[in-house]
Formats: structure tokens, sequence, C-alpha cells
């Protein structure tokens, strides 16, 4: 049974598994296995795949194409590691004793969930910036102190994440309705239950290019701000189920503010990334059962668009949806000055 399970999904990406593999292939910690998941590709995946001699190295091919969550899923349950890493097909570990390094360190942090550390992006053969760095020390968080970073959005590197197997057995797999934001939720809840270790090194690089899935996550918006949103209610109602309120009331705020800034920045800046009014609407319907939790996601959103207006001297429209906001939070002092307030400015412009 080897100690680490690589999984390597692989699409349209022939021409850089080779590259990904053989620097699993050459760690200086050898107990460890490469599933090469082929989701169906219709390059020359098989191929390349074949030609890897190495008996630690297993090729697996969907037939038809599972699509790529479904594709992890199938590699985890196949896995048969202790830890299991995914790393796509295009990208690759930068250094030879990273693995050694991840192992030393979960080894000896029976607690810790999963461990990770920054990435070097690279175009080519030329490095560009580091990504997902937590500062300059090797550090263990504990988990809830870590969702204080990862509630405002998702910072771990998917290729640099090494996991605790059980976290997936007994806590989650990849959900299959978060397309776009499934590894977000999968760090978040693995950080509910269980610490973070974090190694400041970059030992792994991830590759930027034309065919990275992340930038047609970032083409299809509207999914991708759906997904995100629906990560926050989800990590909200686990907190409270396992007692978390401190952690709960995070979320809360969390997405009130994430509904306010987007549906403002989309009236007021017209934001690629911002949310309609009747999406917000939609959104509260599916995701929040309490009309009371509805009102005040409602107040804060209208405040913040009200404050917007205020800001651009705009105290007709300002007053308009301040007065929105104390509809469904009438005894919202601070709203009611800022209404106030707004009031006296329009009388005095003459609106």
């Amino acid at each position: 049974m080897p100690r680490v399970t690589f999984i390597v999904p692989c699409y349209r990406l022939a021409h850089l598994l080779a590259d990904c593999v053989n620097s699993i292939l050459s760690q200086t910690f050898e107990d460890l296995e490469v599933l090469i998941m082929d989701d169906c590709s219709p390059d020359d995946t098989p191929r390349v795949a074949a030609a890897f001699t190495d008996p630690r190295v297993r090729y697996v091919r969907n037939e038809p194409n599972l699509g790529h969550l479904q594709n992890y899923n199938k590699g985890l349950s196949l896995a048969r590691g202790e830890y299991l890493w995914l790393i796509s097909a295009d990208d690759r570990l930068r250094r030879p004793y990273v693995v050694e390094r991840f192992v030393k360190r979960m080894d000896a942090r029976r607690d810790a969930g999963y461990i990770f550390c920054p990435v070097m992006k690279f175009e080519g053969d030329r490095e560009t910036e580091v990504y997902g760095s937590r500062g300059n020390t090797d550090t263990v968080f504990e988990g809830h102190d870590f969702l204080r970073v990862l509630v405002e959005g998702n910072s771990v590197p998917a290729p640099s994440g090494m996991v605790r197997r059980s976290c997936y057995e007994q806590i989650s797999m990849f959900p299959l309705d978060l397309p776009f934001a499934a590894d977000w939720f999968l760090w978040s809840a693995f950080a509910l239950h269980m610490n973070v270790v974090y190694l400041a090194e970059p030992m792994v690089s991830y590759r930027v290019h034309t065919g990275n899935m992340t930038l047609d996550f970032k083409r299809r918006t509207d999914a991708l701000v759906r997904d995100e949103i629906a990560v926050m209610w989800r990590m909200k109602a686990l907190a409270e189920s396992v007692r978390a309120p401190a952690v709960a009331r995070r979320y809360r705020r969390a997405i009130a503010w994430y509904y306010a800034t987007h549906v403002a920045f989309k009236i007021s800046r017209d934001w690629r990334l911002g949310m309609s009014l009747e999406d917000f609407d939609r959104s509260l319907a599916e995701q929040c059962p309490s009309e009371r939790e509805r009102a005040f996601m409602r107040s804060v959103t209208y405040g913040f668009v009200a404050d917007q207006y205020y800001q651009a001297d705009d105290a007709g429209r300002a007053r308009q949806w301040y007065r929105a906001a104390l509809e469904q939070r009438p005894r919202d002092i601070k709203m009611r000055l800022k209404l106030l307030r707004s009031t006296r400015v329009a009388a005095m412009v003459g609106v």
C-alpha cells in the first residue's frame, strides 16, 4: 500500500502529461503511486501513458467522458494511499523533495487534514509569480482560524494540496453540483473539522496557458457567482451543524457582504461579476429558508446600494434604497440615521 497517491486528471493535455508524471516519479520519496485519470481525452493521452514503465503508474481511461468532478472522485475512490494528492496533468512538482517534506510534516501532525504550499506560476520556460502565499514561515493553522482566510475566497492552490485520506472518506468528496467552486468548498469543509499545515516554500509549479480550466470558469461569470455564494451558504449550514456558532456568524456576515457588493456594483458599475436584483432574489429563495434571514440579507444589500448612490451625490436614489432597507429591518438605527441624512441632503438640493 503506497503512502501517497497522486491523482492526475488528464483531458486534452497529452502533450504536458509526461512533464507532470516525471516530476512525481523523480521524487526522493518513493513510496507513492500515480493514477493517470484519462477522461476519454481525444488526443494522444493513451499513447503517452503507455510509455511509462514504472510500476507505480496506473492508467485509467473513462468511457465515456465523466466531466472533471466525477473524474476526480473516481480517482479518489481508486487511490490506495494514506495521503491523496490531486494535480492536473498541466502542472508539475517544482522540487524533488516536496513529497518527502509534506509527508514528514503530516505524519507529525495527526490533527491536520491537509497540507499545502504556494505555487510558482510559469508560462513556457519563464516563472512569473508566486500564488497562494500565507507568509514566509511554515505554520500550522488551527482550522477555524484558517477559515477566516477561506471565508474571503479560495486561496489554497489546487495543485499543491495533499489531503489525508480520511477527510475525503469522512467529510466530503467533490460535490458534483459545484463545478466552479468544489475545491474551495472542500478546503473549507476540511478546515472546519481539522487543522491545516502550510509550508512557505513554493514547491509546485502551476502552468498558465490557454487551456487552463480556470480561464474557462472566469468566462462563465453567472455560474461562478452562483457556485461561490452556494459554498458560503453550505459552509454556514455545516458550521451550525457542528455547533461552531462563531464560524457560522462569520459566514453569515460574509454572505451578506457578498450579496451587497455584487448587487450594488452590478447596479452602479455594471460589473461583469455582479448580480442582478432578480438573481439576488432567486439566490435567496434557493439558499435561505428563513424569512428573517432573507430580510437581513436584503437590508444589508439595499443599504449598501444606498451607500453607493449617496457617495455618488445622488441623495434622491440613496433615500429610496435606505427606505427599502428599513422596510426589511425597521429597528436598524444606523440605517434610519442614514435615511435622515440623505433626506436632508435631498431637500437641500431640491430632489
